[in-house]
């Protein structure tokens, strides 16, 4: 070994380069560690100065796979290039890279610039061919091991999997019990995430969903993983984010998955590989186990939220959107019978005032001259909402129960979800009360702290039971009997409910929904025609004929025969 080191070695820099795998490996495989930092001592021994000894430790917890965020292993490759090192210190070539990429790009800098490569086997020179050879063979063995371990690991992990054992972090709502996922003790933990649930059941959007939490002031819970605050509950502001993990989360409609999310490498900005999740295809997860534990929802609940929202987005010209506060009453359900597509809406007019349906993907896309069609709404809404009217009659009490105890439903739900923040307060205010008088007053510090908790929690109590009382005075809905005798006689007359002032264009579009799957328009052999094919929610199909009113300058134009 010590016939290899000459002079020129000695004059550079020797790099104690140092890594382990991962942060649990620092934490609890500190004899490897130890190990790796005595290679300092080594290279004293052989004849460097510690002034010219640098050790490279930045990259514990690092993984030696590949080169992203490697800062030190960076700087080794880039020092090494420049000529700056010696000899390069490593218990093993593992330690160094696990890919034969970087490896070889390595050896390869170290054979132009002299540079050692040392380990507890010996000292290699790279250029020479021998000692070449020797440490590409280690580099290959290295990843050769890597990719044994991954496997095995990867195989006893998917083995687990498919029972259900496999534990990974729950998402709030559930614990561990004994090994086994039940729902979470805590009542106020469960009514936040069934509120989410119910809200969207009604709201049919996560959008609406954070609305109505904001409004009516309720707070959502999160786990903390990690640091000081590991495992406690915080609450805070629900965001939209927030919900459409809830919402596409199969842990809560009972059911164990594992393959949801799938590592891909890609290239970064910067040329480097980066690994990163990419969210798999339901028919891709590798494991679906349904009713493992208990959920808030069933599975044909889960899959109707997800398809809801699938349909809510407004990015894509196949889809409907959710209904929204406009005018137009058939906002995305009119399908094109020229393309296929479905018709967007277009306000003209001064301030527009009048709004049109039009479909112009054809006409976008270079493929005609002119758009498919373009309708002015109010024809279309009036004939639907006539036939809408006319059909749902027999309907309307079972519509208007169905109303009734929704609403019911809803608002005791979130009364019962304020109630259980206000217990908890409570017993809040009881904790810090038994901590002060547990005190001795003599210890004033202490005792002044206490106070202050007591002081803090009584009053937000106080702050609490204000926000209830204003909710039920507000928001609650009491229904007497003679409000539900009215509301039952109101049931029996939709033409009136469908008029009324107080019925907002969204609520139209919504009731409208429930019935009609979509409408195709089809222009007539003549012209001011048009055929709409309404598909109803069950199943059956029928057409309706409409008359195009002529627009100002055909009203006025005499007939050919006059004119002739």
């Amino acid at each position: 070994m010590i016939s290899k080191i000459a002079d020129q070695h000695l004059s550079r820099q020797a790099c104690i380069y140092i890594r382990q795998s991962t942060m649990g490996q620092v934490r609890f495989n500190q004899e490897s560690t130890e190990r790796q930092y005595n290679l300092a001592s080594k290279a004293q021994s052989l004849g460097w100065s510690s002034e010219r000894i640098r050790i490279l430790d930045r990259d514990l917890g690092q993984s030696g796979a590949r080169t992203t965020n490697r800062e030190d292993f960076k700087t080794l490759v880039s020092d090494v290039a420049m000529g700056q090192v010696g000899a390069i210190f490593s218990l093993e070539a593992s330690r160094l890279a696990r890919s034969n990429q970087d490896w070889h790009r390595l050896l390869e800098l170290c054979a132009i610039t002299g540079t050692l490569v040392i380990d507890e086997d010996g000292c290699y020179n790279p250029a020479e061919f021998n000692d070449g050879l020797v440490l590409g063979m280690k580099g290959t063995f290295a990843q050769a091991e890597l990719h044994i371990i991954r496997a095995r690991l990867h195989g006893g992990k998917l083995n687990k999997a498919q029972k259900g054992e496999l534990h990974f972090a729950l998402p709030v709502g559930f614990v561990f019990d004994d090994d086994k996922i039940a729902l979470d003790p805590d009542q106020e933990v469960q009514g936040a995430v069934r509120t989410v649930f119910e809200l969207f059941e009604r709201e049919s959007s996560a959008y609406a969903v954070v609305r109505r939490f904001q409004e009516l002031g309720l707070r959502f819970p999160r786990r903390s993983y990690g640091g000081a605050w590991d495992g406690k509950l915080l609450w805070g502001r629900l965001t939209h984010s927030r919900v459409l993990g809830i919402l596409a989360n199969p842990s809560y409609a009972g059911t164990y998955v594992f393959g949801r999310y799938q590592a891909c490498k890609q290239i970064g900005p910067t040329g480097e590989i980066r690994t990163q999740s990419r969210l798999m295809p339901q028919d891709e997860w590798r494991v679906v186990i349904p009713g493992h534990h208990p959920g808030y929802i069933t599975w044909d609940q889960f899959l109707a939220n997800r398809q809801r929202l699938a349909g809510n987005r407004t990015n894509c010209e196949v889809l409907a959107g959710p209904a929204r506060e406009g005018l137009c009453l058939l906002q995305g359900l009119l399908l094109c019978g020229i393309c296929g597509r479905r018709l967007g809406v277009r306000y003209t007019g001064n301030g527009g005032l009048y709004p049109i349906y039009q479909c112009n993907w054809r006409h976008r896309e270079a493929l005609s001259r002119q758009a498919c069609m373009n309708v002015a709404s109010k024809p279309l809404d009036d004939a639907i909402a006539e036939r809408l009217v006319t059909a749902v009659t027999p309907l309307t009490i079972e519509l208007a129960l169905e109303a009734l105890t929704s609403l019911e439903e809803r608002d005791k739900a979130i009364a019962a979800q304020w109630r259980r923040r206000i217990e908890r307060a409570r017993y809040d205010v009881d904790l810090a009360e038994r901590r002060y008088e547990a005190v001795d007053p003599a210890n004033r510090l202490i005792a002044s702290t206490l106070e202050k908790r007591w002081n803090d929690a009584m009053q937000r109590l106080l702050e609490l039971e204000a926000e209830l009382a204003n909710f039920e005075r507000q928001t609650l809905r009491t229904i007497t009997a003679e409000q539900k005798r009215q509301i039952l006689q109101l049931a029996r007359d939709f033409p009136r409910l469908w008029t009324a002032p107080t019925t907002a264009a969204r609520d139209r579009k919504r009731m409208l929904r429930l019935l009609i799957r979509d409408i195709t328009v089809v222009k007539g052999p003549e012209q001011k025609r048009l055929r709409l094919h309404i598909r109803w929610q069950g199943g059956t199909t029928e057409t309706v004929e409409l008359h195009l009113a002529p627009n100002r300058a055909e009203a006025v134009r005499y007939h050919d025969t006059f004119v002739a």
